[in-house]
């Protein structure tokens, strides 16, 4: 029998090769062996081609596939959801396939080529025991054993041994809740010494379970990149000064600085949306347009990094702002971050969670609202995105073409009444030829307002592709949890207190995201607007000032 999987999103094809599919429609798996996250199949209209696995629920017979080792009854399971991992430019780039953050749950792209290399002072020649966990074989550096904060060794045992015997396992090793880290912390497998330092704080907000403000905020600026030369010129790459506003020291970092940061992130926070870069580009990076595109997109991904109140207080992050030009301290850190604990299903023994648990049917009504929600965002993105980049195309263009041709026809006319050669019509012909002058400035005006006014807002909804594509995972792993607990409904204890903890973390993360995206939707609609108002003042100017030459001449 063909072995067939159940859609569990809709998605769009985009690139050759790809096939679309819709939610709930049955397709047929060629076979069930993933290729980078993605799988080979044929949809209900006989399209052959690649999907995201993690859309896709295999189909198995429930005789063979819902038992464990143990024989004991398992849930259903749901593959990992593919996070594309540039975040892009355009809607073309949507699926572009990204290398997978193992034990953190994402996909995310690594530095590979040209600037990208990590072969200047800034790195070191790492032993295999110095490679981060998930990024290649090299197994944990950390035995995994049961507990929760608090909890003592022989009630840790018994909790380990209970655990076991009640809830099964999930089958599909590769799933995002297992990957993630959910899985082993909701079994309580998950160990780590927690410092107060590291402690992350869930409070109860006016709208539900938020995370905890920072109370020193900051930001940081990134001023524009100058291009350095090493190895005697033979090799240049771009360097970006960051200046955060709680040192006011300013450091250097390259691109591939943030490649590896981002990474860092990824592994650390498996239910936290951290925000995507700009995406890489293997040749034209020293070309003006290019530079100029990605200052501003490190600028909106800083920007999101510093006002988030997890993000930007972790340790890592705050090496990469604050570490200066001292290579030994560069590399202490680096490998501190490299070798976290706190990574996987240790990362949820850092939350702290209000005192009263959450109800767990809201917090599933709330789950699905906002996967509605992201969904109906997403398709109006790329709506949006393709509206404004036909109407900046027209107006660069098009728009410039027309005006110019007005402005030329009022011109020609100026040059048929100069043959008259009547002293009296001297000023009329000038004005006209100046209102000839004036519409060839107004289509440059127009040529030149996209970037004003369109590229700003494009570039914001590319980094809110990102986001909407982290959430799926952050999505899984939370439902993940409240599977395992509605399929043990006896099970009381700490197994409710691990699902509460993971979803206290996804609300509070949800609410982060809504009032983030409330903040910069808004910011953006007024500077689009203010620019808009700006833009017809300046060609009103242009008109008036060309009236007025008509009565100049009389």
């Amino acid at each position: 029998m063909a072995l067939r999987g159940r859609v569990l999103y809709d998605f769009n094809s985009e690139n050759p090769g790809e096939i679309s599919i819709a939610e709930n429609e049955v397709v047929t798996l060629f076979s069930e062996q993933e290729l980078e996250g993605w799988l080979e199949g044929e949809n209900s209209r006989g399209e052959a081609g690649l999907f995201p696995a993690s859309y896709v629920e295999i189909i198995r017979d429930q005789n063979t596939s819902n038992t464990n080792n143990n024989g004991f009854s398992s849930p259903k399971t749901k593959p990992q959801t593919p996070v594309h991992a540039s975040y892009s430019t355009s809607p073309d780039s949507q699926s572009q396939k990204g290398f997978e953050a193992g034990s953190g749950g994402s996909s995310f792209h690594t530095s590979q080529g040209s600037d990208d290399d990590w072969d200047d002072d800034w790195d070191d020649s790492s032993s295999a025991a110095d490679a981060p966990k998930g990024l290649g074989t090299t197994p944990s550096l950390y035995p995994v054993t049961t507990s929760l904060p608090g909890r003592g060794s022989s009630q840790q045992q018994h909790q380990q041994a209970k655990s076991s015997a009640t809830v099964g396992r999930n089958l599909n090793r590769f799933s995002t809740f297992v990957k993630s880290g959910g899985e082993a912390f909701l079994l309580g497998e998950a160990s780590a010494f927690v410092k107060d330092g590291d402690r992350i704080c869930v409070v109860m907000g006016k709208h539900g379970p938020e995370w905890q403000e920072d109370p020193y905020p900051f930001t940081c600026t990134i001023d524009d990149p100058t291009k350095q030369t090493k190895f005697k010129g033979m090799k240049s790459y771009m360097s970006y000064g960051l200046t955060p506003t709680h040192t006011n020291v300013q450091v250097n970092r390259r691109y591939k600085h943030f490649d590896w940061l981002y990474a860092r992130l990824v592994e650390r926070f498996p239910v936290i949306s951290v925000p995507h870069l700009p995406e890489k580009q293997a040749t034209g990076r020293f070309e003006e347009d290019f530079i100029s595109k990605r200052r501003k997109g490190l600028i909106w991904w800083m920007n999101h990094m510093t006002s988030h109140p997890v993000l930007a207080r972790c340790d890592v992050f705050q090496h990469f702002l604050t570490c200066g030009a001292d290579e030994k301290a560069w590399k202490q850190g680096k490998r501190k971050a490299e070798r976290d604990e706190l990574v996987g299903a240790n990362f949820f023994l850092t939350i702290s969670t209000p005192a009263v648990p959450l109800d767990l049917q809201e917090v599933e009504s709330k789950i699905e609202g906002f996967k509605t929600f992201t969904k109906k965002m997403d398709e109006n993105i790329v709506a949006v995105n393709t509206t404004i980049n036909e109407f900046a195309r027209k107006q660069m263009a098009g728009f410039k073409k027309e005006y110019q041709k007005v402005g030329q026809s009022f011109k020609l006319l100026s040059q048929a009444f100069e043959l008259d050669q009547q002293a009296y019509s001297a000023g009329l012909n000038k004005a006209i030829a100046y209102t000839g002058e004036a519409y060839e400035v107004i289509g440059d005006y127009f040529a030149e307002q996209p970037r004003q006014d369109l590229d700003p807002i494009s570039d914001l909804l590319d980094l809110y592709r990102g986001h909407l594509a982290n959430f799926p995972d952050v999505i899984h792993v939370q439902k993940g949890a409240l599977t395992k607990v509605k399929d043990c409904p006896k099970q009381e204890g700490d197994l409710h207190d691990r699902c509460n903890i993971i979803s206290c973390a996804t609300l509070a993360e949800i609410q982060h995201f809504h009032r983030t995206r409330v903040r910069d939707f808004r910011s953006q609609m007024q500077h689009h607007l203010r620019q808009q108002i700006g833009f017809f003042q300046k060609i009103t100017a242009k008109l008036e000032d060309a009236l007025q030459r008509y009565d100049d001449g009389q």
